[in-house]
């Protein structure tokens, strides 16, 4: 089995989980702690992904959200206090693999166009129907009078899964789980972080 090298920066809190349960998953609460006021908004975005990821990988037992992670060690997070940053190998079938400037189409609830002209048409399709805003066909005065037009933003969010290169600065790679047994290297606070 091929496996990837991935970096992801997590609470050094984790560092417990492996040492009582032998793995790290992640769950709402620790976004609702996280994003406070936020989270909601966070919640609806993540919990879209999580729906989605699982279809491409799925996700076991305890693990409600996905692990944010990165192949490429130079867009990896560096340690701060209270963080550590683990330096995984996992098998490359239990990894989701999608672009991060994608990912912000879905947290700013925008369509996600296919390429430029797809996005010059939705541009026209909104003008045609007296909509500035897309973003307010979640929240704000368009919600629920327009199921037709979410749906198709939602339709769109898709696209954040399609093929994209490793090597890509916005490529990412999440998991559902960090076993005990994938990590190559801890980096504590003051580390750089460095492949391995």
């Amino acid at each position: 089995m091929n496996t990837v090298r991935l970096y992801t920066r997590q609470s050094d809190k984790t560092l417990l989980m492996l040492e009582h349960g032998g793995r790290i998953v992640n769950q709402r609460i620790y976004v609702q702690l996280h994003f406070g006021d936020m989270a909601g908004h966070y919640l609806d975005c993540y919990d879209w992904f999580a729906r989605e990821a699982t279809r491409l990988v799925p996700k076991p037992e305890g693990a409600e959200l996905s692990i944010w992670c990165t192949p490429n060690v130079k867009n990896c997070l560096p340690p701060i206090e209270g963080t550590v940053v683990y330096a995984l190998d996992v098998p490359e079938d239990r990894i989701v693999f999608f672009d991060d400037a994608k990912w912000d189409y879905v947290l700013n609830h925008r369509y996600l166009p296919l390429d430029d002209a797809d996005e010059a048409a939705y541009r026209k399709h909104l003008q045609d129907i007296g909509v500035t805003n897309s973003f307010e066909f979640f929240e704000g005065r368009y919600a629920g009078k327009y199921p037709e037009e979410t749906d198709r933003i939602l339709e769109s969010w898709k696209r954040v899964f399609d093929p994209i290169g490793r090597a890509s600065p916005t490529a990412c790679g999440n998991l559902w789980e960090i076993r005990q047994a994938q990590i190559v290297r801890v980096f504590h606070s003051g580390e750089t972080v460095v492949p391995v």
